[in-house]
């Protein structure tokens, strides 16, 4: 996060500007957020051009919604939700499944002992993730890519934090299984 949001007061005025109208205020939360959202998108669409989409609506809608943060602290979390949710509809108007295409660029530079074995669990990891409904992959791209921690995560989700710990641990489990047996 930049220096622009690090303190709780400085939040909350800079969101009130950005209600009133403010667009120098709207564009420092943009630039604070922008990529967290675009990253998480990533994860629980599978496309990056569905999740710029994505976070193009969510932009305009947390625009409107502006006045209605009811804590400031939590704007991060807020605002990714909206992505995800604004992801997970486009996902849907397209097409019930979407097709994830790995190429060898997208994993990364590895040794050439390593080259084989890093590939495939590459592979297993994406088809793995890919099999996921879209909100147990924004539950895993909220924690692990965008560091949520359980009270983020539980707002962003609409669950209790220890829900939210029981879910993500099921979650993992289930993935553990599933690679281990891949």
């Amino acid at each position: 996060m930049t220096a622009v949001t690090n303190s709780a007061g400085e939040i909350e005025r800079l969101l009130a500007s950005a209600a009133a109208g403010d667009e120098n205020a709207f564009a420092s939360i943009v630039a604070a957020h922008h990529e967290d959202m675009r990253r998480v998108c990533v994860v629980v669409v599978g496309s990056e051009d569905i999740a710029d989409e994505a976070v193009e609506a969510a932009w305009s809608k947390a625009w409107q919604k502006l006045g209605s943060v009811r804590d400031p602290a939590r704007l991060r979390a807020w605002l990714v939700s909206i992505a995800v949710n604004e992801g997970r509809q486009l996902v849907r108007s397209r097409s019930r499944r979407a097709a994830v295409e790995i190429t060898v660029d997208e994993l990364g530079d590895v040794s050439t002992e390593d080259s084989t074995t890093s590939t495939i669990g590459a592979i297993d990891l994406r088809n793995a993730l890919s099999r996921l409904n879209p909100d147990d992959r924004a539950l895993l791209a909220m924690r692990y890519v965008a560091g949520f921690d359980a009270t983020e995560l539980g707002y962003a989700m609409g669950l209790s934090p220890s829900g939210t710990r029981a879910r993500l641990s099921r979650l993992l489990s289930r993935l553990e299984k599933e690679l281990g047996d891949a």
